[in-house]
């Protein structure tokens, strides 16, 4: 019996978000499994960064620079690296933000800001990476960075959390529609890691408490904990798996909080 394998060896991936956090250790993660990743993100020096630490471990990546929230630049720079790589096989739309505040203090433009990082941009991603991929015989496979907020309800962010429960019904749509075109739609689901965007909340030692109090492990995430989950839905180890939200929360999708 052969096992069905967890390495991306001669993939073409795109990572949005991919400077820093959570997009970074993901595009670390699978450039050493073998894929080629494409890093994705607005800030030139993240991205550099990012490409020099993957190449130092033997990987291999190149540098998309671009606003996600200009999606009528998506596209063509979508069609653009297809023509540079001749395929794109993974992509992982992790792109995403939140601005933390009550219900009834959120804004207008608060609201267009946190929908068009967290989905819209996600949903532009996708359909024009979706376009390439229904061209290859060997389609592809699609990760989105959803949120536990998506489906448990938290204490602020009613924005966030409705951007990340949009994106786990747009997964399983998406895995409904393109399933015949040979691509796998998937998301994951993560609660609390480490991350630059997430240091300031976790040094709070009253808050700190709060989540550990609903989370069975008794600990926040380290985002190399995610790459695992990540290559089993972008791999063949993956191969039958589509529609679905992996959450990777230590537990806490069992409580609430």
């Amino acid at each position: 019996m052969n096992l069905p394998s967890f390495r991306l060896d001669g993939k073409v991936a795109i990572v949005t978000g991919a400077g820093r956090g959570i997009g970074r250790a993901l595009s670390l993660g699978i450039a050493e499994a073998g894929a080629h990743v494409i890093l994705c993100a607005r800030t030139m020096e993240d991205l550099q960064n990012a490409k020099h630490e993957i190449e130092e471990r033997g990987g291999s990546a190149s540098i998309l620079q671009l606003d996600l929230t200009e999606s009528r630049l998506i596209k063509d720079a979508i069609r653009r690296t297809a023509e540079e790589f001749g395929r794109i096989d993974l992509l992982i739309n992790n792109a995403g933000m939140n601005i933390r505040s009550k219900a009834s203090d959120v804004t207008e433009e608060e609201w267009s800001k946190i929908m068009d990082t967290n989905l819209k941009s996600a949903f532009i991603m996708s359909q024009a990476v979706g376009d390439i991929m229904k061209t290859q015989e060997s389609g592809g496979s699609i990760l989105s960075v959803s949120s536990v907020a998506g489906q448990t309800a938290l204490r602020t962010g009613v924005v966030y959390a409705a951007s990340k429960a949009a994106i786990i019904q747009m997964t399983k749509v998406l895995a409904f529609e393109w399933g015949s075109h040979n691509i796998r739609v998937n998301a994951i689901g993560p609660w609390y890691f480490e991350t630059p965007l997430t240091k300031e909340l976790l040094a709070d030692e009253n808050y700190l408490n709060d989540i550990l109090s609903v989370t069975p492990l008794k600990r926040v995430g380290k985002v190399e904990e995610l790459i695992g989950p990540a290559l089993l839905l972008l791999s063949d180890a993956g191969s039958y798996i589509t529609g679905q939200t992996l959450f990777v929360d230590g537990g806490m999708t069992i409580n609430g909080f």
